[in-house]
């Protein structure tokens, strides 16, 4: 059995070995809060416990190449973030209504994180569920429970809030653009709970709300899909008015209807069907373009009969319309005894190049974080080395803003004893939101390699920081030479065209053969608070020039600029200025550079 496990990993491995992966790809993960499911591990952690934790669970999802997350924030109309709508959630701080201690604003911390790392951050609300047991749950005075108990549609021991209600709409509207005006959040993101999920021997009693507020609409069930379908394209309106380059995407269950039901336009299967059991029309939301996005939960395997995964993907491909379209992927199954299929490693990857194969599909989002990353089958681990190996930019939403940024300028790459030093400067923008630079794309080609930036192999790094300088020390023994160019992209991802393109000449063989010219020792002490000694050799006479620079590539000292003779020297720094960090000191000759990291402890 191990051998075989090992030849279907290997196949998977084959073929991500030989495909190009996608230039621009949603690669999201969820992370789920209500019930500790993904984060916090547990409602009494600290603060600094809950920021540490957060931290481990983004650089995590950084090394696997997801470049999204879904983070909920809103579980049962409680906040993970001060609200003056909703009492502070239970998950975080054991007590629904209890703030952190000591207090911090984990929303905002959480988007800070996920903007150092170039990771949307999407806010995930459950817009409806109010109370998951009437009997056992502790309720705040704050609560809206509590506030407006007459909101509340009761479904066994369960309470939500009534779609049916205009207040209850103006509310839920509310609490979104509370945290959207607050809040540098790149989306909102709402899942799969609209009215209860069907459940034996109970019924929804919302007769006296639709006596009272019908509309004229006949049908019970038309009427609650039309309320449903008020909350969506309010939300949408009231984001396009204020902030419009948030994006607003909803993930449905995976059945929208079925054929035999929805004659021609349903899918080929037979499950419970989101729009007569939920009231949830996703389809016509994207007809209607009231969404940017939809992620349909296909939690199923390939092959299943009820619900096959390679049935609904190009279900959902031939109704997206012009709207973006991400899988959602049931990692919290692989390896599991639902099905055989799950148990199978080959499952997981050969959904993603389905997906990947479907035109209009641009990319997938799993379930959950936990999961994720605790390696079932080795999947997280395809996801470093292969699937996700290559950096992906997120697919544009020109329906939002097709403008393409300026182009950086005047990018030069120098070669060192130990790396690239990459230096560009920024293009020329405009100050308003959908103008201003969120990062820049480096590409690198080898040798004779044509320059096109359409080759996603091609991209050496995507640089999410406000800089004009990268040090490349991957740089393979193999090359003899590299071409750079670099683009700028903006908040939505629209890329400039690229600039100039630098090129490198390279040799072949150790860091001693590539600089000979002169030779750069490393500083000592290191690390170091006021003093420390640079020593370096000279092969031959040339015009020398030592500088330090700070970790963005600024100069901030320049020890020598004159003609030296070959020897040896040495140079006493005693640093006046310079703060706790890491920096780098460049010894520059006729025809070298070489770079050695410093780090100074005040």
């Amino acid at each position: 059995m191990k051998y075989f496990t090992f030849i279907l990993i290997a196949i998977c491995f084959t073929f991500y070995t030989h495909a190009q992966t996608p230039k621009r790809e949603f690669r999201g993960a969820w992370i789920a809060t209500v019930n500790n499911i993904d984060y916090p591990s547990s409602k009494t952690l600290t603060s600094a416990q809950q920021q540490a934790e957060f931290i481990k669970l983004l650089d995590q999802h950084q090394q696997a190449g997801i470049n999204a997350v879904m983070v909920q924030i809103r579980t049962n109309g409680d906040a993970f973030y001060p609200s003056e709508l909703a009492p502070w959630s239970e998950y975080l701080t054991s007590k629904q209504g209890k703030a952190p201690e000591p207090f911090y604003d984990p929303l905002a911390f959480m988007v800070a994180e996920c903007r150092k790392r170039g990771i949307e951050f999407h806010a995930w609300f459950n817009p409806y569920r109010a109370v998951p047991n009437i009997n056992t749950t502790v309720l705040d005075a704050k609560h809206v429970a509590i506030m407006h108990p007459d909101w509340l549609l009761p479904y066994g021991n369960l309470r939500v809030l009534d779609p049916g209600k205009p207040e209850v709409i103006k509310h839920i509207t509310e609490v979104v653009m509370e945290v959207a005006t607050k809040y540098d959040i790149d989306g909102v993101h709402f899942d799969d709970y609209f009215y209860p999920y069907p459940s034996a021997g109970l019924t929804i009693n919302d007769s006296t709300t639709y006596n009272k507020n019908s509309r004229g609409i006949l049908n019970r069930a038309d009427w609650r899909r039309d309320n449903i379908n008020i909350l969506v394209k309010t939300i949408a309106d009231n984001l396009k008015a204020v902030k419009p380059w948030v994006k607003f995407g909803i993930s449905p269950f995976g059945i929208w209807q079925n054929k035999t039901t929805a004659q021609p336009l349903g899918s080929a299967t037979s499950g419970l069907q989101s729009y007569s059991d939920v009231y949830c029309d996703s389809r016509l939301w994207l007809q209607k373009g009231w969404v940017d996005y939809v992620a349909p939960q296909l939690y199923w395997n390939i092959g299943l009969a009820v619900a096959d995964f390679a049935i609904l993907v190009p279900w959902w491909a031939n109704n997206v319309f012009d709207r973006h379209l991400y899988i959602g992927h049931a990692a919290y199954r692989i390896n599991s005894t639902d099905a055989a299929a799950w148990q199978n490693p080959s499952q997981m990857p050969t959904q993603i190049r389905l997906v990947r194969n479907t035109p209009k599909v641009q990319g997938s989002i799993f379930y959950n974080t936990n999961t994720l990353n605790k390696n079932l089958l080795g999947f997280r681990d395809s996801l470093i080395t292969q699937i996700y190996k290559t950096p992906a930019l997120m697919p544009q939403m020109a329906w939002k803003d097709a403008i393409s940024p300026s182009s950086p300028k005047n990018l030069t790459a120098n070669l060192t004893n130990t790396v690239l030093q990459i230096k560009w400067e920024k293009p020329v923008v405009g100050t308003t939101e959908l103008e201003k630079i969120r990062g820049y794309v480096l590409y690198r080609f080898a040798d004779n390699e044509a320059v096109d930036i359409t080759n996603s192999a091609a991209i050496r790094s995507i640089i999410y920081k406000d800089t004009t300088a990268f040090f490349d020390a991957d740089v393979s023994p193999k090359a003899m030479r590299y071409t750079y160019a670099i683009t700028a992209i903006d908040r939505l991802h629209n890329e400039s065209f690229p600039s100039n393109n630098a090129v490198v000449a390279l040799v072949a063989g150790s860091e001693q053969e590539i600089v000979t010219e002169a030779q750069l020792n490393q500083n000592t002490p290191n690390p170091f608070d006021d003093y420390t000694k640079i020593t370096y050799k000279l092969e031959r006479a040339s015009h020398v020039s030592l500088r330090i620079l700070d970790i963005m590539g600024t100069e901030r000292h320049r020890l020598v600029d004159e003609y030296q003779t070959e020897g040896e020297y040495s140079y006493d720094f005693h640093n006046l200025n310079l703060e706790t960090g890491v920096y780098f000191y460049t010894l520059q000759t006729r025809s070298a550079i070489s770079v050695k990291r410093m780090i100074v402890i005040r």
